[in-house]
Order: C-alpha cells, then sequence, then structure tokens
C-alpha cells in the first residue's frame, strides 16, 4: 500500500486520533474506530477508558498499532491490513496474514529493483570476479576467502568443514562482479559490490561490503561489516566480516569453516564482497566437508493451512481443530470411568451386592439397580437397565468380552453404604390408624416383610443419590422378576412436592404394594413429609405424558399410460439418502420456473430416436413450498415419434417433485410432511398449518396426500424392517395386533377369491403394484380411471415382511379361510378375542351402533350413553349376547398384525380385511425363512394349535406343542406354585452342537409359544414367560403396547385402504430406520468404530480390539444407543 493512506484503525504507537467533540448528531464525543450502534457517544472519560480497550485488543505490528475496526466496513468487528486492503475477522487470521503480506510486499520491491538494475541475471547464474577461478567442479562457484572468519550457525545449520571444500550454487544464482560493479538479485539473490559499495537484498538476499561498510538484510539477508563491526541477522541471515569478527546466525544461520574454506550456497542467495573470503549456504541446512556439497532444498512460505469445524462450520487452524472440538463440542460429561469420576452409586444391600446407580451423567434421573458380587457363592455381576443388557450382548458378539456398562463400573468404584432401617409393626399400625390406607393393605406389608427377611434382604431401603431435592427414592423388595424388578427390587419415588407416587409396576395415581411399603419407610423414617389426612391421592398429578391443443392426448391412456408410469418407476428413483442442502428448508431457493423432461432421446426404442418439441402443458403450475407458493410455472412435456411415448418433467436433482403437471412440491416439504406423521400429525393438518402460516391457500388434503405418497413411492427405500441388534433372524419375538376403531368392512364387501386359490401370493408384485398406484394418482383425474388401483381382496393382498427374512417372495395369506371356515362365532371367539378385550372394543362404538347392539340383544336403549354402556357390559355374560356383540364390533373388522423382536424393531407388518386370529400370525411365521425359537403371544395355546394344524407333518411348533416341558400334572402345580424353572441356554449362547435345522443364532430347532398373562388354567401355566431365566424381565410385551399406543395415534386419519396400507408400511419403516440409526450413531460415537453386519445381520463392531475414545464410557454407548431400541 505505498502511497496509500492507511486506514484510521492503523495509528502508529500508542496514539490516537485526536479526539473531538461532535457538533452534528450530539454533544459528546465519538469512537474514531467504532460506529454509534457499536458504541454510544459518550463523555470523554468514558471514550478513554474504551480506548484503553481498544488498545488491549490491537495487533502489534512493528510501529503500528491496528484496531479492531467498527465503522461498517463489513457486518463483523474486522482488522485491517496494513499492506493491502484486505479486513480480517479472527486476530490470529489478521496476524498470520500481515507476515504473508508483508513477504509479498518485499519480494514485489526485490523485482523492481531488479528491473531498474544495470545488470540482468537469471538464476542460477554466477558471474565471477577475475581474482576468483573455480577449479572444484563443473558447477562454478564463488569463492570468497576470509583468513580468519570465524562463521557460527544455530538454526538450519551449516557444518564447518576443512579448508579443501568446493563451493557449489546451484539454485539462486549469484552474481558476481568486479569491484565497480553493483550486482542485483531477484529472488532470493546475491549483490556483489566493490569496496565501496554498500549492497542491499530486499528478499533473502545477502550483503557484503568493504570493511568499512555496515551491511543490513531486512528478510532473509546476510549483513557483512568490518572487522570492529558487531554482525546480525535478523531473519535468516548470515553475517560476514573480516578476519576479527565473530559472525552469528539465529535462524537458518551458516556455520563458517577456517580460512581457506570454499562456500557452497543453493539457496538463500549470498551477496559477494571481496575476493578474499568464502561463504558456504545450503538450503535449510548446508554441511560442509571435504568433499563437494549438493542442494535440493527450497524456501517458501509455508501457508496457514485451515479446516471447517464439522460440528459448528467455522474456519480453524488444522493443528487447532482437534483441541476445538474437545473443548466446545465433547460433551463434559462424557468422562471414563475410574477413581477420579464414577456416577454416583450407593450400596444398599451389602449381602447380595445390590448398588443404586445413577443412570444419567447429567439431569434428572431414577435411580436404578445394579447387582454387584464378586465374592462367595453365587457370584453375579448384572445392570437391570435393557439398554446396557443389549450394549454387553452386542461387545460380547464382537469379541469384548471383559465389557462393562457404566453403570457396573461405578458400581465396582462404591464407597459409599445405605443405612438399613428395620420398619417396625407399630408404626404400620399408626398409620392404619390415622387412615392412611387399610387394614388389608398392612397385612400384606407385614406379608412381604417376612418374606424379605427369610430371603436374607432389606424390605426397604432409602437412597440419597438422587439429583432432585424434591424427590424420594425408596428401593423395595420384590419377590418375583419381571420387566421392573429383574434383580428383586423395585425403585418408588416420592415427589415431595406434588406430593405425588411413582412405582414401575403400575400406573400413575394407581396404588401397589411397592408403594404401601415406601409410604410405611418414609412415615417411620420422615414423618413430616406425609400428610395424615389422607389426601396425598387427592391432587391427580402425573410424572410421566391450460393445456395447449398440442396436448390433448396426455396424460395418456391404457398402455401409453401404463409405460409411462413403469418409466417413472424404474428410471426416476429418488435416492433414500438426499443431500443436506436439499433437505433443509429455505426461504431464498431459487426454482426453475421452466420445467421441462431433460431426456431428448426416446429410452424405450432401440437406437438413437429423438424425442419431439417440448410441448406445453400448462403455465399455471404452482411450486408448494414450507415458505410460500410460486405460481405462473410453465410445465412441458416431450413425445417420442415412433412409439409416441411421453416424457415429464421428473428431476428431483432440482429439489422438486412433480406430481400431476399443476402441483410440484419441493423436497424440503415433502420432508416436513414425513417428519410430522413421525409425530402422529396427519397432512391434512399440516396442510391447515401450512395455510394459515402463509397466508396462502394450498390445494385439498386429500391431493397433497396423494402427491406425499408419490414421493414416497418414488424413494428408492429398501424397507428392511430388520433390527441391528438381533438380526434379520430373530430368535425372540412378540406378536401383537393393533385394533383401529375405524376399520369397518362388511364381507360382502369383499368378493370372494378364485377357486383355484391356495393362499400365496408375490409380496414384491403387491407392493410394487401399490407404489404404481400412488404414481398414477397423479396422471389420472380422479380414484375411479386409476388402472393401477388395488381394492381390498382376498387373493391379491399381502403383507410386508423384509427381504432378508422372508422365505422367498412368495408369502401366505389365508384370511379367505375365515370366511369358508365351518366354525360357530362361538368357537372362533374362544381362539381370537377375550371378554375384556371385546368390552374395551364396545366402548369405542358410537352412539348408534351401542343402541343398535341393545336392540339385537334385548336391552334396554333408554338412558344416557354410559347406562347403556353398563348394561351391555352386564348381558356379556351370557354366552349367546357375548356372541351377537363379537360378531357385530370385531368380526367384520380388520387391524394391524404386527411381529417384532424385544428392542421394538417391527419385522413383519400385514393388514387383516378380518378380524385378526392366529391364522394371520401362522401365516406371517410360516413365511420366514427360520421361524423364532420363542414366540410371545396372548393367545399362545391357539397358536401353536392351529399352527402344527396347518404343517401336521413337521409340526413346527414343538416340542410339546410349544409348552416349556411336558404338561404333566406334577409340572403344572409346579408352575402354579412359581418353583418351575426351565432354562433355555442357547438365548444366551449358541449351541456347539446344533440341530438338524436348527435356527441360525441359537442352533436349537425348539419352538415355543409363551404368553405373559397371569392365567393358570391347565397347561397355561407351562407357557408363562417367567418360567425361563433367560427372559424373565428381560422381554416383555410392553414393547408392543409402545407400539400400538404410537399406532393408536394415527388412527384419526387411517383407513383401511390401499393408500393408508402403503403409508402405514412406510411410517413403520421411518419409524424402524430412526431407531436404528440413532443406536448405530450411538455405537459409532461410543465404540470409535464402524458399525459392520454379520453374516445373520446383527451388528458387531469393525474394529472391536481398538481403543475406546474419551467419550465412549458415558452413555454408555458401546451400544447405549443400540440400545435405545427397546425404550424409544
Amino acid at each position: 500500500m505505498a502511497g496509500c493512506t492507511r486506514h484510521i484503525s492503523i495509528q502508529k504507537g500508542q496514539t490516537f486520533p485526536q479526539l473531538q467533540r461532535c457538533t452534528k448528531c450530539c454533544n459528546n464525543f465519538h469512537c474514531p474506530f467504532c460506529m454509534v450502534s457499536v458504541f454510544k457517544p459518550s463523555r470523554q472519560d468514558k471514550l478513554k477508558l474504551h480506548l484503553k480497550i481498544h488498545s488491549k485488543k490491537a495487533v502489534v505490528h512493528g510501529d503500528f498499532n491496528c484496531h479492531r475496526c467498527g465503522l461498517g466496513c463489513r457486518p463483523s468487528l474486522h482488522f485491517h491490513c496494513v499492506y493491502c486492503s484486505t479486513t480480517i475477522i479472527r486476530k490470529n487470521d489478521f496476524k498470520n496474514h500481515l507476515l504473508v503480506c508483508k513477504h509479498k510486499l518485499h519480494s514485489e520491491s526485490a523485482k523492481k529493483k531488479v528491473s531498474s538494475s544495470s545488470t540482468a541475471v537469471t538464476a542460477p547464474s554466477i558471474i565471477n570476479t577475475q581474482s576468483i577461478i573455480n577449479t572444484t567442479g563443473t558447477v562454478p562457484a564463488f569463492m570468497y576467502t576470509l583468513s580468519t572468519t570465524s562463521t557460527d550457525v544455530t538454526a538450519l545449520g551449516i557444518k564447518d568443514g576443512p579448508s579443501t571444500t568446493s563451493t557449489d550454487v546451484t539454485a539462486l544464482g549469484i552474481k558476481d562482479g568486479p569491484s565497480t560493479t553493483s550486482t542485483d538479485f531477484t529472488a532470493l539473490g546475491i549483490k556483489d559490490g566493490p569496496s565501496t559499495t554498500s549492497t542491499d537484498v530486499t528478499a533473502l538476499g545477502i550483503k557484503n561490503g568493504p570493511s568499512t561498510t555496515s551491511t543490513d538484510v531486512t528478510a532473509l539477508g546476510i549483513k557483512d561489516g568490518p572487522s570492529t563491526t558487531s554482525t546480525d541477522v535478523t531473519a535468516l541471515g548470515i553475517k560476514d566480516g573480516p578476519s576479527t569478527t565473530s559472525t552469528d546466525v539465529t535462524a537458518l544461520g551458516i556455520k563458517d569453516g577456517p580460512s581457506t574454506t570454499i562456500t557452497d550456497i543453493t539457496a538463500l542467495g549470498i551477496k559477494d564482497g571481496p575476493s578474499t573470503t568464502t561463504i558456504d549456504v545450503t538450503a535449510l541446512g548446508i554441511k560442509d566437508g571435504s568433499s563437494p556439497a549438493t542442494s535440493t532444498g527450497k524456501i517458501r512460505v509455508r501457508p496457514v493451512i485451515k479446516k471447517i469445524c464439522p460440528m459448528c462450520n467455522i474456519l480453524i487452524n488444522k493443528t487447532n481443530l482437534q483441541k476445538h472440538i474437545e473443548r466446545k463440542h465433547s460433551d463434559q460429561s462424557e468422562l471414563d470411568i475410574g477413581d477420579t469420576f464414577q456416577l454416583t452409586s450407593e450400596c444398599i444391600d451389602e449381602t447380595n451386592g445390590i448398588f443404586t446407580v445413577l443412570k444419567l451423567v447429567k439431569g434428572h434421573s431414577v435411580p436404578l439397580h445394579v447387582q454387584y458380587k464378586t465374592m462367595g457363592e453365587n457370584q453375579r455381576i448384572l445392570c437391570e437397565s435393557n439398554e446396557c443388557q443389549v450394549n454387553i450382548d452386542i461387545a460380547q458378539r464382537s469379541g469384548i468380552t471383559s465389557y462393562q456398562c457404566v453403570h457396573i463400573s461405578a458400581a465396582s468404584f462404591c464407597k459409599s453404604s445405605a443405612e438399613p432401617v428395620s420398619l417396625q409393626e407399630e408404626v404400620l399400625t399408626a398409620i392404619v390408624r390415622e387412615k392412611l390406607f387399610s387394614e388389608k393393605k398392612k397385612k400384606e406389608c407385614l406379608v412381604l416383610q417376612q418374606l424379605a427377611n427369610s430371603s436374607l434382604v432389606p424390605l426397604s431401603v432409602h437412597t440419597s443419590i438422587g439429583v432432585s431435592t424434591s424427590k424420594m427414592f425408596i428401593s423395595v423388595f420384590e419377590p418375583s422378576v419381571s420387566s421392573y424388578s429383574r434383580l428383586g427390587r423395585v425403585m418408588v419415588v416420592y415427589n415431595t412436592q406434588l406430593n405425588t407416587w411413582h412405582c414401575p409396576c403400575t400406573k400413575v395415581r394407581r396404588s401397589c404394594l411397592h408403594k404401601y411399603v415406601a409410604k410405611w419407610h418414609l412415615f417411620q423414617t420422615h414423618r413430616e413429609l406425609l400428610s395424615t389426612d389422607g389426601s396425598q391421592h387427592n391432587t391427580p398429578h402425573s410424572e410421566e405424558e391450460g393445456v395447449t391443443d398440442d396436448i390433448h392426448l396426455y396424460p395418456p391412456k391404457g398402455l401409453g399410460l401404463e409405460y409411462m408410469v413403469n418409466y417413472i418407476l424404474q428410471i426416476k428413483k429418488i435416492p433414500a439418502v438426499l443431500p443436506e442442502d436439499m433437505r433443509i428448508p429455505s426461504a431464498r431457493k431459487d426454482y426453475p420456473r421452466n420445467l421441462c423432461p431433460i431426456e431428448t432421446l426416446c429410452q424405450g426404442c432401440p437406437g438413437e430416436v429423438p424425442l419431439g418439441d417440448p410441448m406445453l402443458i400448462t403455465q399455471n403450475a404452482k411450486i408448494l413450498t414450507n415458505w410460500c407458493i410460486f405460481e405462473d410455472v410453465a410445465t412441458y412435456c416431450k413425445q417420442c415419434p415412433l412409439c409416441g411415448m411421453f416424457y415429464r418433467y421428473q428431476e428431483w436433482k432440482d429439489g422438486l417433485h412433480n406430481f400431476n403437471d399443476h402441483i410440484i412440491l419441493d423436497i424440503p416439504l415433502c420432508l416436513t410432511f414425513r417428519n410430522l406423521l413421525q409425530v402422529h400429525t396427519s397432512v391434512s393438518r399440516a396442510v391447515e398449518y401450512l395455510q394459515l402460516m402463509t397466508g396462502v391457500e394450498f390445494p385439498p388434503p386429500d391431493t397433497m396426500l396423494h402427491a406425499y405418497l408419490q414421493f414416497e413411492a418414488l424413494i428408492d427405500h429398501e424397507y428392511k424392517y430388520s433390527c441391528p441388534s438381533c438380526g434379520d433372524h430373530p430368535p425372540v419375538v412378540i406378536l401383537g395386533v393393533h385394533k383401529p376403531s375405524n376399520f369397518h368392512l362388511s364381507e360382502n364387501d369383499i368378493k370372494e377369491p378364485p377357486e383355484n386359490f391356495k393362499g400365496e401370493v408375490n409380496l414384491e408384485k403387491f407392493w410394487e403394484a401399490l407404489s404404481k398406484e400412488m404414481i398414477c394418482r397423479g396422471l389420472v383425474e380422479n380414484v375411479g380411471q386409476n388402472p393401477f388401483a388395488v381394492p381390498p381382496n382376498y387373493h391379491f393382498w399381502a403383507p410386508w415382511i423384509g427381504k432378508n427374512t422372508r422365505q422367498s417372495d412368495t408369502v401366505l395369506n389365508t384370511e379367505f379361510e375365515k370366511v369358508r371356515a365351518s366354525k360357530s362365532a362361538s368357537e372362533v371367539l374362544e381362539m381370537t378375542v377375550t371378554e375384556d378385550s371385546l368390552s374395551e372394543e364396545l366402548f369405542k362404538q358410537k352412539d348408534d351402533v351401542v343402541r343398535g347392539l341393545c336392540n339385537e340383544c334385548g336391552v334396554d336403549s333408554t338412558g344416557s350413553r354410559s347406562d347403556i354402556l353398563l348394561r351391555l357390559a352386564g348381558e356379556m355374560k351370557s354366552r349367546q349376547t357375548c356372541e351377537k356383540i363379537y360378531s357385530k364390533i370385531w368380526r367384520c373388522s380388520g387391524g394391524w398384525g404386527v411381529i417384532m423382536c424385544p428392542c421394538g424393531i417391527v419385522y413383519s407388518l400385514k393388514c387383516n380385511l378380518r378380524a385378526a386370529s392366529p391364522r394371520d400370525f401362522a401365516d406371517l411365521l410360516l413365511s420366514w425363512q427360520h421361524m423364532p425359537n420363542v414366540m410371545i403371544y396372548d393367545f399362545a395355546q391357539s397358536l401353536a394349535t392351529h399352527t402344527n394344524r396347518r404343517a401336521p407333518k413337521k409340526l413346527p411348533i414343538s416340542p410339546f406343542g410349544g409348552l416349556l416341558v411336558e404338561p404333566t400334572q406334577a409340572h403344572i402345580e409346579l408352575a402354579k406354585c412359581g418353583q418351575l424353572k426351565v432354562s433355555l441356554p442357547w438365548l444366551d449362547e449358541k449351541m456347539e452342537m446344533t440341530d438338524p435345522h436348527g435356527h441360525p443364532v441359537t442352533g436349537s430347532s425348539d419352538h415355543y409359544v409363551l404368553h405373559e398373562s397371569n392365567s393358570e388354567d391347565g397347561t397355561d401355566a407351562l407357557r408363562k414367560l417367567t418360567l425361563v431365566p433367560q427372559l424373565a424381565g428381560k422381554v416383555t410385551r410392553e414393547v408392543a403396547e409402545r407400539l400400538f399406543a404410537k399406532m393408536k395415534k394415527n388412527n384419526y386419519f387411517m383407513s383401511l385402504s390401499s393408500a393408508h396400507l402403503f403409508l402405514m408400511r412406510n411410517i413403520v419403516h421411518h419409524y424402524n430406520e430412526n431407531k436404528a440409526n440413532n443406536a448405530s450413531a450411538g455405537l459409532r460415537k461410543s465404540s470409535g468404530s464402524n458399525l459392520l453386519t454379520d453374516a445373520y445381520g446383527q451388528a458387531v463392531l469393525e474394529n472391536p480390539g481398538g481403543s475406546r475414545s474419551a467419550d465412549d464410557v458415558i452413555k454408555d454407548s458401546i451400544l447405549s444407543s443400540l440400545m435405545d431400541l427397546s425404550s424409544a
């Protein structure tokens, strides 16, 4: 910036511009470096304080102070460069810029000197003086001998050798002229002048003068002065003097040898003076020895390498990136468990090694139980968290046998114990006297206390490790093992502020024995917390909640329509994973206003057949977005002149999805619909919201739904329906039915199947037909004209089973047998539904349906709805009335049959046209490649009987018809008493000697059908899930109930149609993917390794032997996420 005025923010030294009182806008003083919006004009003393802050933050460069500028040159505060017009925001970046810019300026100055010099030299070149002759080799050298010169190199130095060394100059040329010549080097050059000449090197040069000359090197130069001069090198320089001078090089210095040394210069050019001195320089360190030296080095200014932070997208030095991520983006709560840090824990039962441990590092959470017993008999290490158990299973499968979850690790470092409390019966009597609970509950509490004493375990323990000060945590003994008490204890929570109780064994505001014991405990130890007026249950709080004439043939019909739909489905697929910039809504996106197909040649005709000219479809199309509607968009199509096939605009890379050439959705809007459906918001409600937000009218909700379904039909989804933990073939599954209240379809609405139909349907063809129906809806005026429509029917209606899970593309669907079956309604009723389920369904019916049932059953239909329902519920005890209600409500409606793994991932989905029955699940299980070893179903006996009846020669459900043991009277009595346990060790570890046709994961060919109910009727007692230690407390139907609770929230917009069948498969697919992706991401973060799948689709770590990162312990993620699966 020579000759240019410096910016006002660049001041020399500690000076400031003259401060003057404002006479234009105010009577105060303005900051010379800031706008009014940055620093409000104020008194002079305040301004001086402000300027001191400027001085502290200023960048000192030579004689200048570069202050931070706030004058609005750019939106953010910044610095102005001393040498150029560049502005830099970050202080470190500005300092680096000054160094580079200064070097560039000096280089330019050197070039200008070369252009004006009397001697033009191109490097490498050497001009020998009269007194110097090179006799050591073919490479010319410049020799400068000085009898007593001593040269020192400290950095990148030059080693000093004997007097016979030759000098070589290979890079940066050296000019050597007579005593009256002034030599100039352009790049790292060497200037040589006579004894009376003062030589100057601007860029990496070396100056040498006579004994009376003081030589100065500014940048990487060499100074040479007289015998009495102290020579200094500032930057990569070389100082040289006569016989009595000690030469010192501080940066890239050079060591000088004896008087006869011949010096080699390859880089960092040297300016030479008299003929009696020799200097040796190589590039960045030169060795001088008895043989000629060779140089290959280069001098360059290393640029500052910067990278973008993947978390916050700021530009930062590469060397600082890792530290930045650790400081700003790492979870400070995720630390290694050890002596210095662990989750808070407390021992509550030293005899059995039971501990309570905080579930999370930060935030409020209910403590959980951990058993860590490593001494004595019955040694056991177990965490009751389901996620931790899944993590341990995957870690062991990956070869990490010593893996422990964060809670177990915390228990191993526990140093505190809870004080035991012996609950007194007198206190319990006082509670009953004050009517906190009844005499009956008192007896139950005493019985539980006796059982705890006989088992040598404490009845109740108050743990003080909870973070919340308003909650009391009481660990209560529970004799039976279940999903909420895997270690024989339950954590009861009392909220002192809300006066509410929570126990995992029951719902909110419902009493249980554990709550009574906890009240007993607190009444004895913290009596002041409990009110004595019996009002603790009174507070209902919860702790959990225009077409031109040329286009008259478009859209095509018949075969032309079929060809067009097939082409769009096969060629115009949208990738399942879209670019990030395409996924995020933005009001600044600019979409094209003329949408024309990109095809130029017909894709169906042989050879290269060019398409006709674009034909206008309409000029009034609309592009719908999250923010607004773009109108007056023109859409075009093209037609092949040979085959007549039409091509329309369908380019997802533009961020658009063309529904029907008149309505075009941008992809972020489609993704908005997808995400809203995941949180149970229908497309119609989403459209209503968009209209309220934008103030413009959108197309009808049905049209928007069809547009969204067409978008999903074009997405290249894999629909894996598989869990990363359980793999493609889960050994344990849960069967359940979700029955929407609006699935009403009478038997006459469905046609009979063909006579030769055997119940086999091609799954892939069926779902492809549904996709074609969704696509074709944008090419026809109404649904009735859609040739690909798939109405509900028996012979072409298929479930969905993952590709790797099913046996083949041909699956079973024998629902037509429900109509042809000769069983009476009572026989079907016994196999399909209980009285409680029927009562629950009755209460969902509308008033007219309920009153009609009253008339059919001879029940008085007068009075309120509640009165009528109570009368019908009472009459249901009559078998005849129950059959009528079943035939009217349950039998003539369908539902969703679901098979899922214990983690909650759905493996099979079936839309039933008739009431769900064991037949539907038999169809699904018999279509699997490997039938699970354990199936959990409410109607276990019916499923086992029906499945074996379907395959009498093979008997899929065996041994003992799916019972755990042989159905003898002795076994039944033991099961009823709770003294029977049946171990299935192959559930934990695969059998060494696998059975013929055994399951690939377990190796066993046994297949059991179990249930979770408390039924003790006959052989049902031998199907209890709690009889199997490997399953008790680990597998529960609550996983299915949670899914059905989510599905229930979608009932208001779902119906029994092909469109909603397609929509349900898509919703469940994204539900599965979200759970699996969240789990996999957490696993990769925790393990520091990629996630792979084995031959059976189960997740394993790519590098199980690798070291774990600092943040892997803590959520416990070696799989913690893997598995939020079961709890989400």
